[in-house]
This record gives C-alpha cells, sequence and structure tokens, in this order.
C-alpha cells in the first residue's frame, strides 16, 4: 500500500508542477498544448461571466493526488492506524488539500484577473515623454507612457523625421511592428494648452 501512495504522491506532484509551469510558460507538447490557452482563457471567460469554474478540474484533480499520495504515504508508513483509517485521512487530506487550492486560486486570485480589450491596448493617441532622444531623419529613441495602469516604454521614431530631443511630450501617431510613430504634442495643439 505504501508503493500506491507514493505514486499517487509523485504523480499529483509532477503534473501539478508541470500545470503550474505550462501555465506560466504555455508548454506546448506534440499536439498538446498546457497553458494560458487550454486552461487559462477558459478561466478568466469564467471569472467574468460569474458562473466560476468547476471545483473538480485538472488542476484540483492533480492536487488532490499529490495531497492524497503524501498523507496515505505518511499515515500508513509511519502510524497506528488501520489501512481503511488511513485511507480515509488521506481521502479527506486530499480533498482538503484541492478545495484549499481551489478556493486561493480561483475564488480569491483569478475573479480579480481581467482580459485587456483591444481599445485598452491601441497605440494611436497614446500621450507619450520622449525618454531617449529621437535623431532626425530615420532615427530611433525612446518613448515612456502609461497604459493600462501599467508605466511602459517603447522603441519610436519622429513621424516627419525631425529630431525630438528628450523630456518633450508627444503623441503616438501610429504603432507598426514594435516602433511607435510620434509627433510633438504642441505642434497637434497649435499653441493651444
Amino acid at each position: 500500500m505504501d508503493s500506491f501512495y507514493l505514486i499517487c504522491f509523485c504523480v499529483g506532484l509532477v503534473l501539478s508542477l508541470i500545470s503550474v509551469v505550462g501555465g506560466f510558460a504555455h508548454l506546448h507538447i506534440g499536439r498538446f498544448h498546457i497553458g494560458h490557452a487550454a486552461h487559462g482563457h477558459a478561466a478568466h471567460g469564467g471569472a467574468h461571466r460569474g458562473s466560476g469554474i468547476s471545483a473538480v478540474n485538472g488542476f484540483t484533480i492533480t492536487v488532490f493526488l499529490c495531497w492524497f499520495g503524501g498523507a496515505g504515504y505518511l499515515l500508513h508508513h509511519s502510524s497506528i492506524f488501520g489501512g481503511v483509517l488511513v485511507l480515509l485521512i488521506a481521502l479527506v487530506s486530499g480533498v482538503a488539500g484541492a478545495g484549499l487550492i481551489w478556493a486561493v486560486l480561483f475564488k480569491l486570485l483569478l475573479p480579480r484577473e481581467r482580459v485587456l480589450t483591444p481599445e485598452e491596448t491601441e497605440m494611436a493617441g497614446v500621450l507619450a515623454q520622449v525618454s531617449d532622444s529621437i535623431r532626425d531623419g530615420n532615427g530611433m529613441g525612446e518613448i515612456i507612457f502609461s497604459q493600462a495602469g501599467a508605466r511602459r516604454a517603447a522603441a519610436a521614431r519622429s513621424e516627419d523625421g525631425s529630431a525630438i530631443e528628450r523630456g518633450v511630450e508627444v503623441v503616438v501617431i501610429r504603432y507598426d511592428r514594435g516602433v511607435a510613430y510620434v509627433r510633438r504634442w504642441d505642434e497637434l495643439t497649435n499653441g493651444l494648452p
């Protein structure tokens, strides 16, 4: 029986780790995709619709196996309890562990997550400040701006090819292949405040 519990623990632990790493790294193994598209977007959608995610899902099953196997192995290997009582305690431990992880991840953390809309990440019209001077001609510089509650930076070029000094406020006219094409704010406002 020790081997059974140990195998459950190892399988649960390995699959849980793959699930966690896959969620961050978006793993592709053959035809299988482990990551955001496999379970993350469904999680986001469920959080937005208010229906939530079922407590019985791939991640909580692997966590259950890990806790069940770990508790069962420890109790069976080093306790005076009989096999049936060890099995019951291991089942309760597995359910409690999976329930705890489910509550923390899907009830506490996930409802605070949201998917950004294209409008929130649209670069055209963003007000920015030049942080690294843009040289004349086809010269490249850098801008700093706030978008969707975060401070970001991007490579920038002057739309008309003129030089723009550091510290000047600019407006992004278009964004193409990771480069923001900008114009001076005061040019667009024609001297208006």
